[in-house]
Parts: C-alpha cells; structure tokens; sequence
C-alpha cells in the first residue's frame, strides 16, 4: 500500500493549498486502490471507490488500463463490487474515451454471452476514439457472421454516436466578464511561467487573470446561474499571442461546463469575445474544446462628413461604442439566427462566423475531433457493409470561382485535400479535412499533447505524417526540478509514440535544445508542405504553417490530418533597394508600419496567410519575416521563392537533418533519412523543370495587396509596447513601430537579449563582427548594460566554432553555458557582462529566465506583452522592445539607445543580411 499511503500525503499538501486530489494517471496506484475496494473492512475502502470511479483519468493512461480491466471483472461476473454494478461498470466504461476501453468493450461484445455483449455493443455505439486495430476487429466479427458487430457497424455508418446527441441550444444566454482593454494575450489566461503546471488542470487554473477576475467570475454565475460567463477582450482581440490550449482549459474551467462526472477538471464550451473577434489560432482552439468564439464588433470608427475615419492626435482612428459589454452585461446568443441580442432581444451584431455548420457539429459533439474521428469510423462502417454512409455531417464547403485563378495557400490546399470532390478546384473560404506532413510539439505544451492522445487512446504516430519532432527548447535555459521531472518523462513518451525527440530517453544521443521552429524549419523539404506545431510561431519559409493547439497538435498526429478553411490570402511585395546600414528586421518591422499607413490603420493581415514575395532569401534568413507574421496576427504565411534559392534552402535543410542522423537522431522508422530522400527528390522536380518552385497564378485573387518600399527604410525600426499610452487598449501591441530616432539617443536600455526563432547564424556573426569593430576602435569592449545572448541551435554553435566567430563570443563573455553542468535555477541578477546562453528560446518565454522587474529590454525577439519577458514594479512598468541584432548590440554597449548616426557609424562595412527584391519574369 505504498503507492496510496505515498497518494494520501500527496493530498494533504494539496489540501493545505486549497487543491483537490490530483488526478491519478498512475496504474500502480489504482492497482493498489482496487486491492483496497476488494477488502470489505478496509478503513481507506469509501476513498479507494471515490478515487476509482470519479478521479482516473481517461483514455491510455496505465491508470486507465488497470481500471478498464477491473470494470471487465466486474461485468463478466468474476468479482462483486456492491458500489459497482454490472450496468455502472459499462457506464463507467463508456466514459474512458477508447483506447483500454474499447478494448474491453469489444472483448464484451464480441465475446459469446449474448445478454452481455448486446449491452457493451450498447455502449460501443457510442465511442468515437477507435483505431485501426479496433476497427479491424469490428470488421473481422461482422465477416464472421457476428450479429452484435454487424448492430454496431449499422449505427456507426449511421453515425449515431454524433446524431444521438443533444443539439445546441437556440439561444444561449450569457453575462460578460471584460477580462481587460485592449488585445488579451494567451498570456494572461495562462503565463508562460506556470507552463510547468499546465498538465495539473486544477493547479494550473488558478493563474488565470488574477484570484480577484476568478472570484468575480464565481459570483457572476452564483448571480446568474441560467447563463454563461462570456470572457471579452475589450477594444481588443481575443487570444493573441501563443497557441495555448491552457489559455482555452482554464477559460473553460472557470465558465466552462464539464465534460463527464468521472474525470475532474476537464471542462469544454467556453464562450469568449472579442471587440475585435478572436485570433485565428485561439479560435481553433476554442472549437477543440466545442467552445464560442465571438466577433463582438462593438467599437466601430467615427467617420467625418467625407465618409473618412476622424484621426486623433497620436494618429489613431477615433472609436465610437455601438454597445456595452461591461462586467455584468446579459446578453442573448440567439444560436437559431446567429444573432447577438441584448437581454431585450435587440439585435446587436451578426454572429454568423461563429455558428458555421461546422462549428456548430463541433459545438454538439463537445470538440473537433471528435467529428475527424466520427467521420473516419462512418466511412470505414459504411466501406465494410458495402453502403453508403448516411449524409449526416454538414457537408464540405467547396467554393470555386470560375475564371480565378489560385493564390499559394490555395494551391497546397488542393494538393493536400482529403474527401473532396474529385477534380474540383477550391478557393478561400472552402472547408477541407487536409493530409499534414510535419508535425511539431513544443516542451511547455507537450505534456498536454501527450494527455490529449492518451485522451484520444491513440498509441502511435500516423503513417501520413512525413516527420514529427518533439522539442526541449522552452526549458532549455533551466535545468531545474520541475523541467528534470516533466522533461524526460515527455521524452519518453513522445519517443515512443514516433517522433523525433531533442532528448533520447536511452541516453544515447547528447540533449538537444534547439529551438522547435528553427528545426521544424529544416525538417520541411517541400514548399507544397502543410505544417502543424504546437506553437503561434510555427511559421515556415517553406510550405505553410499553422500554429495550433495541443489537442489539434495531438490531433495531426493521430490521425495525420486536419480540419479547417482555407484561408484567404494577402500579397507582399516589394519594391526600390535596402539601405546598406538597413538589416532585414528593419524590412519586416516596416512591412507592418507600411500595411497599417496604407490601410488607414486595419490590419488586413489579421486572420489571413501572407504571401510574401521573398525569393531571393534562403529559408534562414526569410524566416525571420515569416516567424514575425505571428505578431501580425496573420493565420500563417508562405514564402515565394526562387527555384535557385528553394533548392539552395532544401541542400541546407539535408545537410542539417544529415547532422541529426549523424548524432543518432534518427528512429527505427527513418524518418530523418527518408526526407533526406524527399528534399532530393524535390530538388530533382525543380531543376528537371517537371514542378518549379511554388508560385501563385498570376490571376489569383487576394483579399489586399501591400507594396512595401524599401526606399523609405532610412534607419532601424522598433516595436515598442508604449507601455505609456493614455488609450490602455493600444499598449502592448506589436503596431507600433517606430524609427529609432524617435528616442533621441537617450532611452535607457537596462538589459539586452539576442535570441529566440527570430535569429540565425548571421546574426551571431554580426554580433561577433560588432565587437571586434568595437574593441579596434575603443582598445576595449565594455558593456553598460547586460547582454544575454542564446543561439538558436546547436548546429549554429558548431558552425560558429569551424568558422572563428564562437571563439571571438568566448572571448568577451563573463558566462558560457555548460551542458555537463546546466543551470538548475534562473538568474534573478544581471552583470554588465555578455552571457552565452544554451541554445534555445531564453528570456523569450518568460518561464525560466526573466528580466528584473520593472526594466527596459531590447530584445530580438517576438514577445512584449505584459510581464512576458520583463514584470512590472509598484514604480515603473517593465518594457520588452524588440529590434534587430546590431541595434541590441549597440544599446548594451551604450546603455541606451543609439542615435540613427551611431548606429550607422558602428555597423560599417558590417555585413548585414540583405535583401533585394525578386526580379519581375
């Protein structure tokens, strides 16, 4: 009785921090727990039950195998159990969602006592979550001539499992909790600092916003126990930031509903909002958990006589409120009409986009992929009764524009599309299943992708998946105790499902903590690619790349395919000439400054891929314009490319997937090698002539079209959050961009960090060229502010060391990062010195390492939201601006920022990354 004797002191320190049992995932312990409900006498016996039955979590878990097997013991007559009869038993059962489950569930079925059987088929007829090893019993049983399984397939082909379910309400009323002004990041509903909890629901959901916003979310719904708490973004958008499917659990813990009486803090259908709707990403996750995503539209621009929008001072449209969603506010979802009403019934706005047919199946059927899975087993039903399946899901939106030809996304769309009509061309807006080639989980999310396919009973990667990789990247920085318990333990898992692993759980291979879109990056050999990862900045410069959830992530790997539209696409491209002192940050922080001036300040890339016309940049450095789409909360981006740079990326992408194979990355499958076969296979396409390099057709219809003019680019360009702003709802945004001259040479710089996806080799490179220059010009190189500088991969390390430069880091550095000795705790204090950080995304997370509280950072990286990088203090609010590398470079040097002359001057005959634009066919 170890093991529940070890439970039991485990519960005391969560009671003492107000926390309910944790869920048990662990087979030993229900084991010891079903030996306590065997004993009669036993004093920990009513425990033992209520643990059993209301707190082991579903799905592969060992816990769920033990359990499933006791509950068989149980219906076939073997043990007694008073608290557990045979029928509760298959109720229970029914809860488990596949996997031990199903497995029990057919063994019944199938089996030969017929009273029984009929019953679990009963049941049967209402799981989704089946495998190929499931289904072909199902199917061998029906050949057989058995008549429960012939029952069972007869209802799955008439989908009963989905049109047996309550339908969504026609009206849904809610009262509004305004969560903040202005955009809300995925950061506040769920801080990358607690990332380590984000498997602990309960524990997890108490980072939420603040204890003050959870308690007056508990008294709205003790106010207003007929409605649902609706979470908005005020004047802002929903869910920007990272694609965090513990943002969407918590929401839904809190105002949510609960999923089943047997599986604790696991709760679906949040309803959130958002003045200006809800990212593209968090969107998709709010359908995972069958949620309702509302595009609020309750701030519209005040126009003038001339029809224009009327400009404030600081060059900001004028905003006027149609209505009020105050704290406090009931409103009227009327689902039937797709209407938002006020508590009288007057309509407010059209909610059509939130109600689409098919997110109204995912709406009933309590998530997605349930409905990927439902139509997976109705078609494989129907296929072995030799019918057709009974038309019950919506059907695909296939929209074709006759005579319009296809943008890039739409163009992989086709090409990756699964059930769609034979021949037919699909443009924006049509809803497909598509085939995912390159699947990627993330360290602070993966544990949550591992419960999702335990959750989903899935136990292998699917073989429609070209590579999947599972990265350590985001606690790379801090070996501390809380990464050395969850970090191998992911490992493990995740290396034994299929994928690729930074860590090797044997221990054979040296830890890898690159950073996962930098190796994703490389991994992609196909411009015509679809990428899923469980990150926003999933964002490559070859193919097109959604960041996405846990649950989609876990998803894609599952079944190798996901569900969504087809976006609607923007253009960029370019014209005139780069400055020569101007680096391809500059270009990517103007492209937004430009977008926003040529659109009178809407943000046409919101919710839509861009197509960037970008050809002449290797995918190294045109990630770095691509990873920055996610701050222009575009659903994705394609990179256009030259056929002599596309190949010249694909003989890098091999010659670093070549160094993981060397290192003993590679699996007993091969992935590794075998797309080293694909990239040459597409090399060989691209120079025979029989597939160029993805372009668009030169009828395709955009949604916009943005010129940027290299020309104007005159001095560096910086994204600042203008913490100051008197209108809260434009602070911590990614719009405002500003020239460097805008701080006079005096803004005081109190830390610099270069890292994270948005650099690469060249940028270290011109950090080392900078410091020599410095130490030729001064005799010395002297910092007046910190430098934390992390390289993106391991492979960049070793490159900089053949080539020279890492010796001239080493040089005038105060700390090297030591793989055989890792940091076990973060730095909370910080030298004038320069710090050679682990590859892998540092201080950008905000989970390990942090800025001091109340500082001014400048930083290469993609993150200044609120306490991200740097907190506030009761003073002064800490600032995160981001810039390109020579800038960080500088300012640390100075202690400020530099002038637009400075900075001139200290670059010089530098080699900065250059650009110029495709030369027109």
């Amino acid at each position: 009785m170890s093991v529940y004797l070890d439970y039991l002191a485990e519960i005391e320190s969560r009671r003492i921090q107000g926390l309910s049992p944790k869920p048990i995932d662990d087979g030993g312990l229900i084991f010891e727990i079903i030996a306590i409900i065997k004993e009669a006498g036993n004093e920990h016996r009513a425990d033992a039950l209520k643990f059993f039955i209301y707190n082991t979590l579903p799905g592969t878990t060992s816990a769920a195998a033990v359990k499933a097997g006791f509950l068989k013991q149980i219906i076939l007559g073997d043990v007694t159990v008073p608290e557990i009869t045979p029928a509760f038993a298959l109720e229970l059962l029914s809860h488990m969602k596949g996997g031990p489950s199903v497995e029990v569930l057919l063994d019944i079925a199938l089996g030969d006592a017929p009273a029984i059987a009929q019953a679990a088929g009963e049941v049967l007829k209402t799981q989704v979550f089946l495998y190929d090893a499931d289904m072909h019993r199902l199917s061998e049983a029906f050949n057989a001539g058995n008549a429960v399984a012939r029952d069972v397939l007869e209802s799955y082909a008439k989908a009963e499992f989905f049109t047996k379910l309550p339908e969504v309400e026609d009206e849904i009323k809610v009262v509004t909790f305004v969560a903040g002004e202005g955009d809300i990041s995925t950061d506040l509903l769920s801080p990358g600092n607690q990332a380590h909890s984000r498997s602990d629901r309960e524990l997890h959901g108490q980072c939420m916003i603040s204890p003050e916003a959870q308690q007056a979310i508990v008294a709205l719904k003790a106010q207003h126990p007929d409605k649902r708490v609706m979470l908005v973004a005020e004047k802002g958008t929903m869910g920007v930031g990272s694609s965090r499917m513990s943002g969407v659990n918590n929401v839904a813990l809190w105002t949510g509903k609960q999923q089943s009486p047997y599986v604790p803090f696991v709760n679906y259908a949040p309803v959130v909002g958002g003045t200006n709707g809800i990212s593209p990403i968090f969107a998709t996750t709010v359908d995972v958990t069958g949620g309702i995503g509302i595009n609020l539209k309750n701030w519209a621009k005040q126009t003038g006589p001339d029809g224009n929008p009327i400009i404030n001072n600081d060059g900001n449209p004028v905003l006027e409120e149609k209505f009020s969603v105050e704290t406090g506010t009931v409103l009227k979802i009327d689902v039937k009409n797709k209407k938002l009403r006020s508590e009288d019934g007057t309509e407010l706005v059209d909610v059509a986009s939130a109600f689409t047919p098919q997110k109204m199946e995912f709406m009933k059927a309590g998530s997605s992929y349930a409905i990927v899975f439902g139509k997976k087993l109705q078609t494989f039903a129907a296929r072995t009764l030799g019918i057709e399946p009974t038309p019950v899901y919506a059907p695909n939106k296939e929209i074709t524009a006759e005579g319009v030809g296809l943008t890039a996304v739409e163009k992989i769309f086709n090409r990756n599309a699964v059930g769609v009509t034979p021949g037919k061309v699909l443009h924006a807006g049509s809803d497909v299943r598509v085939k995912v080639n390159i699947v990627g989980s993330q360290d602070t999310t993966g544990l949550m992708t591992a419960q999702e396919l335990e959750a989903m009973a899935a136990t292998v990667i699917s073989p429609l998946v070209d590579g999947a990789y599972q990265s350590g990247c985001h606690t790379a920085s801090v070996w501390d105790k809380k990464a050395q318990v969850n970090i191998p333990k992911l490992m493990s898992f995740m290396n034994n499902f299929g994928l690729i692993t930074a860590r090797d759980p044997k221990g054979v291979y040296h830890a890898m903590t690159d950073v996962i879109h930098k190796v994703l990056n490389d991994i992609t050999v196909d411009d015509w690619a679809i990428i899923i990862g469980g990150d926003s900045h999933t964002r490559m410069s070859k193919g097109v790349a959604f960041g996405a959830d846990s649950g989609t992530v876990a998803l894609a790997l599952a079944t190798g395919e996901a569900t969504m539209p087809i976006p609607q696409s923007v253009k960029v491209t370019f014209k005139g000439a780069m400055k020569p002192w101007m680096d391809f940050r500059d270009v990517v922080h103007a492209t937004q400054a430009q977008m926003l001036a040529q659109t009178g300040g809407d943000n046409v890339f919101q919710g839509r891929v861009i197509e960037v016309h970008i050809g002449t940049l290797l995918a190294d450095q045109a990630f770095t314009f691509t990873d920055w789409t996610a701050e222009m909360k575009a659903k994705a981006s394609i990179c256009i490319s030259d056929d002599e740079t596309l190949i010249g990326s694909l003989e890098i992408a091999k010659a670093r997937i070549q160094i993981m194979i060397d290192k003993g990355m590679d699996n007993a499958a091969g992935t590794l090698a075998n797309l080293i076969a694909k990239a040459d296979t597409r090399i060989a396409e691209i120079r025979l002539g029989e597939k160029p390099a993805l372009k668009p057709d030169d009828n395709a219809q955009y949604f916009a079209e943005i010129v940027v003019d290299l020309d104007v680019i005159d001095e560096p360009m910086i994204a600042d959050p203008d913490v100051n702003n008197a209108d809260v709802s434009k602070r911590y945004t990614h719009d405002t961009i500003r020239p460097v001259s805008y701080y006079g040479g005096a803004k005081k710089v109190d830390l610099g960090f270069i890292g994270s996806c948005m650099v690469h080799k060249g940028d270290m490179k011109i950090l080392a060229q900078m410091l020599k220059n410095v130490e030729a010009a001064q005799g010395k190189v002297e910092f007046k502010a910190p430098l934390v500088v992390a390289p993106p991969t391991y492979n960049i390390v070793d490159e900089l060391k053949a080539e020279g430069d890492w010796e001239i880091l080493q040089k005038y550095s105060g700390f090297e990062f030591d793989d055989a000795n890792p940091k076990q705790a973060n730095r909370t204090e910080y030298e004038n010195i320069l710090y050679l950080e682990r590859p892998g995304c540092n201080l950008c997370m905000g989970n390990q390492e942090k800025a001091k509280k109340g500082d001014t950072v400048l930083a290469t990286s993609t993150r200044l939201f609120q306490g991200r990088v740097v907190e506030d203090t009761a003073e002064k609010k800490g600032e995160s601006l981001l810039a390109s590398t020579p800038v960080v470079v500088l300012s640390t040097i100075l202690g400020r920022t530099p002038s637009a002359d400075e900075y001139k001057a200290a670059v010089d005959g530098i080699d900065l990354t250059k650009f110029a634009p495709p030369k027109a066919a």
